[in-house]
Parts: C-alpha cells; structure tokens; sequence
C-alpha cells in the first residue's frame, strides 16, 4: 500500500472520527453502514483528513419531480433521485432503480458502494445511483414508459457518456435503458449509444452483459474455494435470491461442479440436500413465475436457507440478509454476496469471529460494472466483442481483482472486506492527491 498522507497535515481521520461521533449506529441504514465501513479503512490507510473530508461526501445529489398522465388520464407525481458521489476517476456509473422503498439514503450508500466497486477491479468510472420511487406493478407498460422518460429528461444536464452513465437495477431492466437512451438521444438529435449500458444487444449492448454479475459471482467463489483448499467438484452451495443474479450465479456455479442444494425468491426458498437441476428450477420459474410449488425439493424459509449446513452461501436478493440477529446461525464456510449490502456491520463482526470467509459485495457482484465497462468501450469504438472474448476479459480482471484484494488482506492482517475499502480508498484517493482541489 502506498503512502497518501500528506506532509502538512493538522489532522487525523481518528481525531475527526472522534470529535464528530454522533449517535449510535443504525446498523441496517445502508448509508450509516457504508460509512462505518469506509471510515475503518480510512483510519487504516492514514487517509489525509482533507480527502478523507472529500470522499466521505457525494459530490452531487439531486432530486427531481417525475410528473405522469396515467392511462386513465389522471395526473401522477412520482419523486426521483440521482446521485453522483465521486467522478475523480472518470464518468459516473450507477443504476437507475424504481420501487416503492426508494430513498435518498438508499441511493447515497449504493453511489459511494459503486465508487468503491469500480475502483477495486480498476475501471475507470465514479460512483452514481438513482431511483424513482413507485411501484412497478401497478404500472403499465406505457405509464412505465411515460416514467423512465420524464425521469431521463429532468436529468439531461446530468447524464452523458462522459459524465453520467446509468444501468439497470432494481425492477430496470433492457428495455428501460432502450428507453432512457432514445430519450437521451431525441434530445441530443443523433444517437448516443454510451450513454446507458445494459441495453439490448441490437442498440448497442454488449454480449455476456445479462449474465455478467452472476459469473463474477461464480469466479469470485472458484478463487475462494481454491485459496482456502477447499474442493470444488461436490461443494454445496445455498442461494438466496433467484433472479438474474441468483439464477446464473446458480447455474454457472452448478456448471463449475458445485452442488445447488437451496434456492429462493419471493416466495421462499427450496432444498434438495441431493442438488437441485439449476435448468429445471429457472424453466419452472419462467412457466410460474416463482418458485413455489416446484415438485423436486421441499420449502423452507429464507431463514433456513441462510443456516443450511453449505459450504458457500451466497446472499444475491436483498439488502440486510445477515444481520447481527442471525448471523450466528450461519454455517457456510463461505460467503459470496450477489447483493449489494446483504451483511450488516455487526453481522460482519460476529462472521469474522466464527472464521467465515466473506468475498464482499463491491468484489463479489463487481461483474457487472466490470462488463458495463465493457459495453461503453465497445461504444465509443464502434466495434463491438463476442460473447467469449466478454467473458474471457471478465474472468481475467475478476481473477486479479480478487488477488489484488486477498493481498491486502494478508498484508494487513484484515477480513475482505476491510481489505476491499482500503484498496479502493487507496486508488480513488491517489488520483485526488494528484488532480488537486480545484478553486
């Protein structure tokens, strides 16, 4: 690690830490949670108390109105956020996520996990977010439509391929950035490709995209489990969470030669101590559209699928899964989080002290950033990658990424995690100390 302390400096991230303590943490506040985090690696690389000042603090945060005709000709008014945390590296990259628990603190920790993400595999993007907070279900088609739209128009100053870079996220998905980019585009009156990735293929969208966080997920585990000398062939794995990270996770790892014994959804889990066929699960699902009912497993509850008796869980659904409260019930060896934020703080603690091997969520789902990247320098090239060549360029920068953090881990004698911020503290603050504060 290199030194990023400066000289002349008055203070120390401890003394500001200590002045400054407010309240006892909210530990499933996922912006108090992110902070608590990022603070401990702060004082661990002796972060200069200025940058440490800077790169606490998302550089913009905005709030929009996002008003509707609705299909009954109504007038609706749903709010929208967009936040850019840091853009020293390069242009902002982030989701767009609609639902109805969206919130200002949601979108600020998930901007700043995203800055911290895209530093650790090293590509060159900020951290942003945004949301809209409705529910997609009670939504048409067109209202859906009428909403992505009035929310990319009252961001147009803010987005762009060199400035601010959206993606899919919660209840988003290709077609939704179809939209924001043709919105984009009609404004700009020419088309403007890199302006959003995860979009179709046919408009501009990059092969292996669709599948990109859950085989980060896969190579992230793979790298685990031979640091750890554990087998591969016959490892059992638990999965909460069977959506697009879940269900690929669930089928490349099954592909690998691990053993699939639980997966969920909404509707709860299933368990099949034998494995479950990962195919048979996803094409039941696609004819009825949750899992429940599925005829070659038992349920359970989301509660015992994360104390199975596995040797990897990985948590790809929800923020909070594990949390001080349940922590102590899990048994994996291992844990791969798909989701952004599914460990609370304290169940961090509790995990490390029970030996618990955690890949964390800015390394472990980081493929889709690190595909997205993909997809914006095919972009702005203009020539555009097979699907083996996507996935080859993914696994080599996972691979190192993974490497890059565990040296840092055993360097400093710290859990994953730790090691994550610290490295990705480290390369963000670097290019300030260069670039300087501009006045």
């Amino acid at each position: 690690m290199s030194d990023i302390k400066t000289d002349n400096r008055i203070e120390t991230v401890s003394k500001i830490l200590g002045r400054e303590k407010g309240p006892p943490l909210d530990d499933e506040n996922p912006f108090e949670a992110m902070m608590a985090r990022f603070d401990r690696a702060a004082e661990l690389v002796n972060l200069d108390a200025g940058l440490y000042r800077v790169l606490r603090q998302p550089e913009k945060q905005i709030i929009i109105s996002v008003p509707i005709h609705r299909d009954n000709g109504d007038v609706d008014v749903f709010t929208g956020y967009r936040v850019l945390h840091n853009t020293s590296r390069g242009p902002a990259k982030g989701g767009i996520r609609f639902a109805k628990n969206v919130t200002l603190d949601e979108v600020k920790a998930l901007a700043a996990w995203m800055t911290w993400k895209c530093a650790v595999v090293n590509v060159p993007f900020g951290g942003a977010k945004g949301g809209v907070v409705c529910d997609p279900d009670n939504l048409s088609m067109g209202e859906l439509e009428r909403v992505t739209r009035r929310y990319t128009s009252g961001l147009l100053d803010t987005l762009g391929p060199d400035s601010d870079i959206p993606a899919p996220d919660v209840n988003t998905n290709e077609r939704v950035m179809a939209w924001v980019m043709d919105t984009y585009s009609m404004h700009k009156g020419y088309a403007v490709t890199g302006v959003v990735t995860g979009k179709p293929i046919e408009m501009g969208g990059s092969h292996g995209r669709r599948d990109a966080t859950g085989r980060g997920c896969m190579i992230a585990t793979r790298e685990a489990l031979t640091h750890l000398g554990l087998p591969i062939r016959g490892t059992k794995v638990a999965i909460q969470g069977f959506g697009n990270v879940g269900s690929v996770a669930a089928r490349l790892l099954e592909e690998l030669g691990l053993t699939v014994v639980a997966v969920s959804d909404v509707s709860g889990g299933i368990y099949n101590p034998n494995g479950i066929f990962c195919g048979d699960a996803a094409e039941w699902v696609v004819k009825n559209k949750y899992l429940e009912g599925y005829p070659s497993a038992e349920k359970i509850t989301e509660a015992e699928l994360l104390a199975l008796d596995v040797d990897v869980l990985v948590p790809a659904a929800v923020e909070n899964a594990i949390t001080g409260k349940n922590a102590h019930t899990v048994k994996a060896k291992v844990i791969c989080e798909g989701a952004n934020g599914p460990s609370t703080v304290k169940a961090d603690e509790i995990l490390e002290d029970m030996g618990v091997f955690v890949i964390p969520d800015i390394l472990a789902n980081a493929g889709g950033v690190t595909v997205s990247y993909f997809e914006w320098v095919q972009d702005r090239l203009g020539y555009f990658w097979d699907e083996e060549t996507v996935n080859e360029r993914l696994n080599d920068v996972t691979t190192r990424s993974f490497h890059d953090v565990l040296k840092v881990s055993q360097d400093n004698s710290v859990n994953m995690r730790t090691a994550a911020y610290m490295l990705s503290i480290e390369r963000v603050a670097s290019v300030h100390q260069l670039r300087g504060v501009y006045a």
